[in-house]
């Protein structure tokens, strides 16, 4: 007899539709898996057995073969544990094959039977979604795949558990729909001091959603502003929340089913490598540039940073997704994320001042900034300098404006933008692109002539060129004006800068 039961493979945010296949045949005694599975996917022989034994029931002395199909399609992950369990179960008689048909199962176990929590049960649930089909996960799960609308979910939390609601001798409850986190607020522009100049390029950067790098002293307040760019940004939608969910999911980052509308901030330190940075590993993980999907990915110290490594988030920047190729897979993973950077502007930080620079200055500049490659700058909208905080600033009262009215700018100009999405497509004004660029942010007569002749004279690349009329377009949105004006353009153009030359 063959029972079958579905699960899922995971490729990036795909899944991927899995037949578990077991047979239990004569012949010398044998569990053997086969598939294309993993090492983590080959142990779960010793885990289902021993989950078995945990409930009495002991493997019958004959040849127990289980296929997951299609073999050619890599399987990685501990959740396939509950399906290969199940099929088992039914080819042995102990559950109904029939009444397996109709769901889909993921999860691993443990060697006493409890069914634990794995990584990817939103994607799952969506699928069976999708599938028509029933979801049966770990009970610590259960929230998370009520997410997904529509379908039946059981959550059990032991095999056993599982097996008598399978059999009509008990009834597991239904699972609670997951929660919308609330998020802590964190640091408000009120704690800035001084630095007029930052505060209102982070609010062009958060009104539109363009990249921004800060380049200043150390202690001048750098990392601060970042930290506060979240404040002032607008929530998720429904539907973006969603999308961020399903990064985590795969990531494993997803607890206790809650989904928070805020956007993800992610601030990785300057050791990370090209793996952690844009996802890989041996099973493929979402990478910072992913997890920091429809948010902020912070990268404090720029320079700091290896220089591949910088340089592997140039194609993700400006497609909005990433994609990790290996030997046995390809995955691609969303990556529509905001840069912020913050570097010094030498190797000492003390560039401006004679009292403090090093011997080396100005010529440490132009080495120090050229770790970070021409290409990666110039997909960066907005470069701001960020002048030292004196201590006779910080004593100064703090500033009437905090982030609550940043954010209703910004939330005034996001409006406008979404409006405009309807036709365009796109969510912000820096993915603007094509003949919508140039319908909504082209500039009047009088602008026009002024970026033609700062393009000239600061030889502005083609991306330079587009990437100017979307801060402009920024711009006009946070003044409430229709149509790009000279103002705009001048004021986009004072945020661009030309790297030192050696």
């Amino acid at each position: 007899m063959v029972a079958l039961v579905k699960t899922v493979a995971y490729l990036g945010l795909d899944a991927r539709p899995v037949e578990v296949q077991c047979q239990v045949a004569p012949g010398l005694p044998r569990f053997a898996v086969v598939g294309l599975a993993d090492k983590a996917v080959s142990e779960s022989r010793e885990r289902v057995q021993s989950a078995l034994s945990a409930m009495g029931l002991a493997l019958p002395p004959k040849r127990i073969t289980v296929n997951l199909s299609p073999a050619d399609l890599p399987k990685d992950g501990s959740h396939y544990d509950l399906p290969i369990a199940l099929a088992l179960l039914a080819a042995m008689g102990v559950t109904d094959a029939e009444q397996l048909t109709d769901w889909l199962a993921v999860g691993e176990l443990a060697l006493d039977g409890r069914i634990a929590a794995s990584p990817g049960v939103l994607l799952a649930a969506l699928h069976a979604s999708e599938a028509e089909l029933g979801l049966i996960c770990p009970a610590a799960q259960g929230a998370e795949a009520r997410w997904a609308s529509g379908i039946p979910v059981l959550a059990a939390p032991d095999l056993v558990s599982l097996l008598n609601h399978l059999k009509g001798t008990q009834q597991l409850p239904e699972p609670p729909r997951g929660e919308v986190e609330i998020t802590a607020p964190g640091p408000n522009l009120r704690q800035v001091k001084g630095q007029e100049v930052a505060k209102r390029a982070l609010e062009i950067a958060a009104a539109g959603g363009h990249n921004l790098l800060m380049i200043g002293p150390p202690g001048a307040g750098k990392s601060l502003l970042a930290s506060c760019l979240p404040g002032i940004l607008p929530e998720l939608t429904p539907a973006e929340a969603l999308e961020v969910s399903m990064v985590q999911s795969v990531a494993g980052m997803l607890e206790g089913g809650r989904i928070s509308r805020a956007r993800p901030f992610r601030s990785p330190h300057h050791s990370a490598s090209m793996a952690a940075l844009t996802g890989g590993g041996l099973k493929v993980k979402p990478g910072e540039v992913s997890l920091a999907h429809l948010g902020v990915l912070f990268l404090d110290e720029l320079p700091e940073f290896q220089r591949p490594v910088l340089d592997s988030l140039r194609q993700p920047l400006e497609t909005g997704s990433v994609d990790v190729a290996r030997a046995n897979a390809h995955v691609t993973f969303p990556a529509r994320v905001q840069l912020v950077a913050a570097m010094n502007p030498c190797r000492c930080g003390h560039l401006g001042d004679p009292a403090l620079a090093c011997s080396r200055a100005p010529r440490c500049a132009a080495d120090y900034q050229s770790k970070v490659s021409g290409p990666m700058l110039d997909r960066i909208d907005l470069h701001v300098e960020v002048d030292p905080v004196s201590a006779a600033d910080m004593t100064l009262p703090p500033p009437a404006e905090g982030s609550e009215a940043v954010a209703a700018r910004v939330a005034a100009a996001r409006a406008i933008q979404s409006a405009r999405g309807s036709e365009t497509g796109v969510r912000c004004n820096a993915q603007l692109d094509g003949d919508a660029l140039e319908k909504f942010a082209g500039p009047d007569e009088a602008g026009r002539k002024l970026l033609m002749q700062a393009a000239e004279a600061m030889r502005l690349s083609a991306r330079g060129y587009t990437r100017m009329l979307r801060v402009a377009r920024t711009i006009a949105d946070l003044a409430g004006a229709e149509h790009v004006g000279r103002i705009h353009i001048a004021e986009a153009l004072s945020y661009r800068r030309q790297p030192p030359r050696a």
